[in-house]
């Protein structure tokens, strides 16, 4: 029987339009689909979640990011796991329709013409949320600016700040030529985008040139700040020379007129300066941006993920038999509770089925459905490690005898030019080399949304590992909580909101966070142990207690950290400017 749903928090289209918000999103990267390699990693996923959840809610609302024609990077792995790239190419031309509107930027003195592509994002109801793909590659420029918007994360600082300007500058005037000219809100989905304030700067100075502060005012009220990075390094900052040489000297006179540059331009501070709203992406994230940048009211707004997406097949077809509403509705999954256990154990057979068949397609590793398998995937980089399970191989083997086997499904890229993320995995490829046959490992080569929508639904539990506090959110995690997988994760990022103990999984290590040194890597790998041991693996052999937890992990995790709760708080605090 289906759950009654009278007493749910209504986030209906007709809900959330009389708000009459009209929003431009800006984001570098955006997953559109997998075969569209225009994201890396989480920011992009969560960009893509965030304008398929507007679409469903019927939200007015706009995405704007770059062609990134040679994607990414393809990644291949050699049999000790040392990382090659190739550039992924796409054509935006052979799928989407280029727009008639076009404008200019000045990079480096010289003018570059942008046009755009769009792609449209349409909603369980069929409302639109058009996407606008910005494009450098034109003969109206020289061959050096039809490659800024070829590689997404590649190139210099130069590079990068070049991009920054198509992105920003060139995303307000793209709008503006095609017709948007009544955008009440601008959201920066971090601060790569943060130069589209420099020009609603300009456009608000033009108005009223006599009134500095004035124009001042209006983009801040304008501007929407989201911050995804807990680690400075993680922040652009350029020198004030380079600046300058890309961006011409009036600009950047401009930023230090405003408070946001002085022998640095540093666009995080100029999306601070100039935004009237800042959030991180979790409880614990806004509290750790908080003290970076000290001086500034940042709140928080905890990540999700878009739930139809990250619903396996398996699943979706068992909320369509007991939750109707849960496509209009994530938060009716909380009556995961009511669905019989039996059927959610059948539907994550299934799910576990699909991955082991799609791992061994791939790698021949010869994984069984019935073998008690973990799950980590994520970008491959040193603080998320990724081999702390391995800190103790004969220890690991021996929990492996007392599950009756244990299989591990890795995955992840590397970035090109981050060789300690590329030595993490060459670490992995090693112990699994060496652990087999008692524990099967696998790391997957050129991670991307439709291998990671297997690997999260697929595995039992899965793991999350980062040093406290360098996760800032992480939505791995959400992913499995709604496919029924509880995780086993370092209390960072989205797990200090998550963790039900016992309920939606099992958190590592102290309920207290002192910093980056809190923990050595060898507690948090013991804590890994005994968890696996005494809790998860006792639960896991029965199979009432388990298919219960998975219930649990739905109805609590699955129901709360989706896109679009993510998306009605913006519209109620961010968006609406009334917090």
């Amino acid at each position: 029987m289906a759950a009654r749903h009278a007493d749910v928090v209504d986030f209906t289209p007709t809900a959330l339009r009389v708000l009459e918000v009209r929003v431009a999103y800006f984001s570098m990267e955006v997953a559109l689909e997998s075969d569209i390699p225009t994201y890396a990693g989480g920011l992009g996923v969560l960009a893509g979640d965030l304008l398929r959840s507007a679409a469903d809610l019927g939200l007015p609302m706009v995405g704007v990011t770059l062609a990134h024609r040679r994607g990414y990077f393809r990644q291949r792995l050699d049999a000790d796991g040392r990382q090659s790239t190739e550039p992924e190419i796409w054509a935006p031309e052979e799928g989407l329709a280029r727009v008639d509107g076009r404008c200019e930027v000045q990079i480096e003195g010289r003018r570059v013409v942008v046009s755009a592509w769009r792609y449209d994002v349409r909603g369980v109801d069929g409302h639109v949320v058009p996407v606008f793909l910005l494009d450098t590659d034109l003969i109206d420029n020289d061959a050096d600016a039809r490659r800024f918007t070829d590689a997404l994360y590649g190139g210099d600082d130069r590079y990068r700040l070049c991009q920054e300007a198509v992105l920003g500058i060139g995303g307000v005037r793209m709008l503006r030529a095609l017709g948007y000219h009544d955008v009440p809100r601008f959201h920066l989905n971090e601060g790569h985008s943060a130069l589209l304030a420099l020009e609603l700067y300009a456009e608000a100075l033009a108005q009223t040139p006599h009134d500095a502060p004035g124009a001042a005012e209006r983009v801040r009220r304008s501007c929407v700040f989201t911050t995804h990075t807990p680690v400075p390094a993680g922040h652009d900052q350029f020198p004030v020379e380079l600046a300058e040489a890309v961006l011409g000297s009036g600009p950047v006179e401009t930023l230090r007129t405003l408070g946001c540059c002085s022998d640095r331009l540093n666009l995080t501070l100029v999306a601070l300066r100039l935004s009237h709203w800042v959030n991180g992406v979790a409880r614990s994230h806004g509290e750790v941006s908080s003290s970076m940048f000290p001086g500034y009211h940042i709140a928080s707004i905890t990540n999700g993920v878009h739930s139809a997406t990250w619903t396996s097949p398996p699943f979706k077809r068992l909320y369509d038999r007991y939750i109707p509403d849960w496509h209009r509705s994530s938060f009716t999954l909380r009556y995961a509770r009511s669905i019989p256990a039996d059927a959610v154990a059948a539907a994550h057979r299934e799910a576990k089925q699909r991955l082991v068949d799609a791992v061994n397609e791939r790698t021949g590793a010869g994984l069984v459905t019935a073998t008690f398998t973990l799950g980590f995937a994520r970008r491959a980089t040193a603080y998320k490690r990724p081999a702390l399970l391995f800190r103790d191989p004969e220890r690991l083997r021996k929990i492996a005898h007392q599950a009756g086997g244990l299989q591990v499904v890795f995955a992840g890229k590397a970035h090109p030019r981050d060789e300690s993320g590329q030595a993490v995995i060459r670490e992995v490829v090693r112990h699994a080399l060496a652990l087999a046959p008692d524990v099967r490992v696998v790391w997957l080569e050129d991670y991307d949304v439709r291998l990671a929508q297997l690997i999260t639904a697929g595995v039992d539990v899965w793991l999350n590992t980062p040093r406290p506090p360098e996760e800032a959110s992480g939505t791995s995690g959400m992913k499995a909580a709604h496919n029924g997988v509880p995780s086993v994760s370092v209390r960072d990022g989205w797990w200090w909101e998550g963790h039900v103990e016992g309920k939606t999984g099992w958190a590592v290590g102290a309920a207290h966070r002192n910093g980056p040194n809190a923990r050595e890597d060898l507690e948090d790998a013991e804590a890994i142990y005994c968890i696996l041991e005494q809790r998860v693996l006792p639960a896991w052999h029965d199979p009432a207690q388990w298919a219960d937890i998975m219930r649990s992990t739905i109805a609590i995790n699955a129901s709360f950290f989706n896109t679009q709760r993510v998306l009605h708080e913006y519209v109620v605090r961010a968006y609406s400017g009334k917090e």
